[in-house]
């Protein structure tokens, strides 16, 4: 025997009410259209013997039972992802590398080799407080100090030095 014509009566008259209630305890408005037609599925596939005394009372139990069931599903399903991420040692379907991928590494290359020769077209002093400074690490004073000039001297050279670079290697 199908489903009682007084059920598939209530979920019309009920279908915009379930989807506003699934919203709300889902989160999402797709998700509760969603769960709202699959319920609609259930009870219209669903042979049932008897009548039911409170067929929105059933509409909003079953409803809530599928709910439910999606949410186990998924909490298993994120279980297992998650312990294969694990297992493969990354945040993906594919192993996570730790190098940086190839096409960024050439490009930097070809960036630093374009920053070198246009360091060179620089005078000496110049060229060698933006290395030390740049690349060494070290600060305008402690520059100062290894070149023998002041620091002022030391902040001239590198604003030099940027906006030469700056000019050579911008396009």
């Amino acid at each position: 025997m199908p489903a009682p014509p007084a059920l598939i009566a209530a979920y019309l008259r009920k279908r915009a009410d379930l989807v506003r209630f699934f919203t709300v305890r889902t989160g999402s408005a797709a998700e509760a259209e969603d769960l709202v037609q699959e319920l609609y599925l259930k009870i219209e596939g669903v042979e049932l013997s008897d009548e039911i005394r409170s067929p929105e009372a059933y509409l909003y139990r079953l409803g809530s039972n599928l709910m439910l069931d999606r949410m186990k599903q998924r909490r298993r399903q994120g279980a297992r992802d998650d312990g294969w991420r694990r297992a493969q040692g990354g945040d993906g379907p594919d192993p996570v590398a730790d190098e940086p991928p190839a096409d960024e590494v050439v490009a930097s290359r070809q960036r630093l080799a374009r920053l070198l020769e246009a360091l060179e077209e620089l005078p000496p002093q110049t060229a060698l407080a933006f290395r030390l400074h740049k690349f060494d690490g070290l600060s305008h004073p402690q520059v100062a100090a290894r070149l023998g000039v002041s620091r002022s001297s030391v902040e001239k050279y590198i604003m030099t030095a940027l906006r030469h670079l700056l000019a050579r290697l911008d396009p």
